[in-house]
């Protein structure tokens, strides 16, 4: 995990949220890649929480972390299916 670089700031567009890094970075983000995000009204997606690990929303149970976006991961709560022979 990169500890050097924190989030400064968030904000959103129509299908996108921007996250100002602490390093000058500018990460953008499809919002279609959280789907609870994805699915949030546009005042839901304001309640964010800004740390220096990352961004949470409590009323979304969302959690997402910096070095998570750095390396281009999005949603990880989905769990793939497996199926016994």
């Amino acid at each position: 995990m990169n500890t050097l670089v924190s989030p400064l700031r968030i904000r959103f567009d129509e299908d996108s949220f921007w996250v100002d890094l602490s390093d000058g970075r500018v990460l953008g983000v499809p919002l279609a890649w959280f789907p609870r995000l994805l699915k949030a009204s546009p005042e839901q997606r304001e309640q964010v929480r800004v740390t220096t690990r990352g961004l949470h929303w409590e009323a979304l149970d969302e959690d997402i972390s910096i070095d998570g976006l750095l390396r281009g991961l999005g949603d990880q709560t989905t769990h793939r299916k497996t199926f016994a022979a």
